[in-house]
């Protein structure tokens, strides 16, 4: 018998980003079940449609730590009506990728949080006009002074988009504060990834930023543009769906606190 899964990701690679990405095109399914439930099991709070088990793209158990996070998953399913939409479901992509990717190779993960710490968005500054330079410094080194502050990590600032190169122990002391558990791991790659700063991602994490602010502080420089040059309504559309994807990664942080 078929997982049930299959319906939505059928003919789908293992690899969790490019399984969310094909399922995104608009060619949808219909709603294929009744009931949406969570049932505790050996590997955590496994979601279940119709009493089945979800299972992953690479079929494994769409199951949280926690059953606060299971439900929140459960909520995104029993959200969906006529048709499943992956595209509306930005916490179950989250779950999918952290269940087949970032648990098996949590190091990678890692690393990859440590490559933006490296040239992070904060840490490169316009030089005019005075406008953003001024909006930068607002909202920008507020962060900066906390990596110092709270992480012992001083970090060097640069103009324009020539490499800084940062100091070894700034990024040594960043590093040690990336999660190794792996769904606040998925979660703090999935806000860097989306922000394009490490440090911004590793703030909502530690609870210094909440995830607006962390929204507002990541896209100084596309709001300065749109408001010299205007909104388009695509870009703004594109920008929704990310924004839904950065509150989904904040939900983990905010459900998987530490101690």
């Amino acid at each position: 018998m078929r997982d049930i899964f299959e319906d939505i990701y059928q003919n789908q690679p293992l690899d969790p980003t490019e399984a969310a990405r094909r399922a995104m095109r608009p060619q949808l399914r219909r709603r294929f079940y009744q009931t949406v439930g969570v049932d505790h099991q050996p590997g955590g709070f496994a979601v279940q449609l119709d009493g089945r088990p979800v299972k992953t793209p690479a079929r494994r158990a769409l199951a949280a730590p926690i059953p606060a996070l299971a439900q929140a998953l459960a909520a995104e399913w029993e959200a969906q009506r006529e048709v499943v939409d992956p595209a509306a479901m930005p916490l179950t992509r989250l779950a999918n990728s952290i269940i087949d990717g970032v648990a098996a190779a949590p190091d990678a993960v890692k690393a990859e949080v440590a490559k933006f710490l490296a040239s992070d968005l904060v840490c490169y500054r316009a030089g005019s006009p005075d406008g953003l330079v001024e909006r930068q410094a607002r909202y920008w080194d507020p962060l900066i002074a906390w990596a110092r502050d709270a992480l012992g990590a001083r970090f060097v600032l640069g103009e324009g988009v020539v490499f800084v190169a940062q100091p070894a122990d700034a990024l040594a002391a960043a590093v040690r504060v990336i999660p190794d558990e792996p769904w606040r791991l998925g979660a703090v790659n999935a806000i860097t990834g989306l922000t394009g700063s490490a440090l911004i991602a590793l703030a909502v994490a530690q609870g210094r930023l909440s995830v607006a602010e962390a929204w507002t502080a990541a896209h100084l420089d596309e709001d300065w543009n749109m408001e010299k040059w205007g909104r388009d309504q695509q870009a703004l559309e594109r920008r929704a769906a990310r924004e839904a994807e950065m509150n989904a990664a904040a939900l983990v942080l905010t459900m998987l606190k530490p101690g």
